[in-house]
């Protein structure tokens, strides 16, 4: 980050100064009152000495001060709620190192893409890769602006301290399922990218039709866990960290063999991005080993080690 600091001061000279000697601070239009000996009451010469150097000079420091953030910048983020519990974590501290600040609004793909666009101005967007390959394609952004910077798989969980199933196998996941009173999961129409998926994993089961009327879909984003935690479902599935971060469940496992899709998520400079060195010190941060210590504790398999 680029700081703008006062001009190299002139080294402090002991001999007794002039009014011409006194410069007025130009650089930031602010002409210094000249200073004489007349106008200061202090018996000591040496403390005159100092004084009428130092005045002019703190100043202009003084007025300079508005300068030193002139570079921090406020960047609009809008961000995949699967990444909700990494970002809550990881904006306070790129905030801390680079003196910008993020305001930050979590969505489900869907209304995320819609709201963006029917117009919404952001800076850099948080979202799995059909997401942003839609965007590409409606001309919100260039591939070159495009960054892989993370990976996570879909899991399945149930109501901590409940005995944990068996879901091993696409079979075993199949009896699991078919057992289960109710089940959840993000649903499909919200272009969540893990409901999309296991609405596949049902159809590819053979038990769609089966499982319909025992799930139950959330009214808001991201509180699939808190379904199974608060006991209107027996099973949630969702991406791992999602599931891992809400208190009350259990994550017993990921979806089994084939059955498992991995979930790509970049982080996309728009092309209305009103500060794109802020944007781009961002999406470069969620590349770096911080962050990818982080994505680590969260289930999340960084891009970069």
């Amino acid at each position: 980050m680029r700081t703008l600091l006062p001009g190299n001061p002139t080294p402090l000279s002991l001999s007794a100064p002039t009014t011409s000697e006194i410069e007025p601070c130009e650089s930031v239009g602010y002409d210094a009152p000249p200073l004489t000996q007349q106008t200061v009451f202090l018996k000591e010469p040496q403390m005159l000495k100092r004084f009428l150097v130092a005045v002019p000079r703190i100043a202009c420091t003084m007025l300079l001060v508005p300068a030193l953030n002139a570079t921090a910048a406020e960047i609009k983020l809008a961000s995949a709620s699967g990444m909700r519990s990494a970002m809550s974590d990881l904006l306070p501290q790129f905030e801390r190192e680079s003196g910008h600040t993020v305001a930050v609004t979590f969505a489900a793909p869907g209304p995320l893409s819609k709201n963006i666009l029917s117009g919404e101005i952001v800076d850099v967007v948080v979202a799995p890769e059909a997401t942003v390959d839609g965007l590409l394609k409606n001309g919100k952004a260039m591939a070159g602006n495009v960054t892989v910077f993370a990976r996570s798989g879909i899991a399945v969980a149930v109501r901590k301290g409940l005995l944990k199933p068996d879901i091993s196998s696409p079979d075993a996941l199949r009896r699991v399922l078919l057992a289960a009173r109710s089940i959840t999961y993000s649903n499909p129409a919200s272009g969540g990218a893990s409901g999309i998926h296991f609405a596949k994993v049902l159809d590819r089961l053979g038990i769609a039709d089966e499982m319909r009327p025992r799930t139950v879909f959330s009214l808001t984003t991201g509180t699939v866990g808190e379904l199974v935690a608060n006991g209107e479902a027996e099973i949630a599935v969702q991406q791992f960290q999602e599931l891992a971060s809400v208190p009350g469940i259990e994550v017993i496992g990921p979806l089994p063999g084939d059955l498992q899709s991995t979930i790509v998520f970049s982080a996309v400079i728009m092309n209305t991005a009103r500060n794109v060195s802020a944007a781009r010190s961002l999406v470069e941060f969620l590349r770096s080993k911080e962050a990818a210590a982080l994505f680590r504790t969260k289930g999340i398999e960084p891009a970069t080690p």
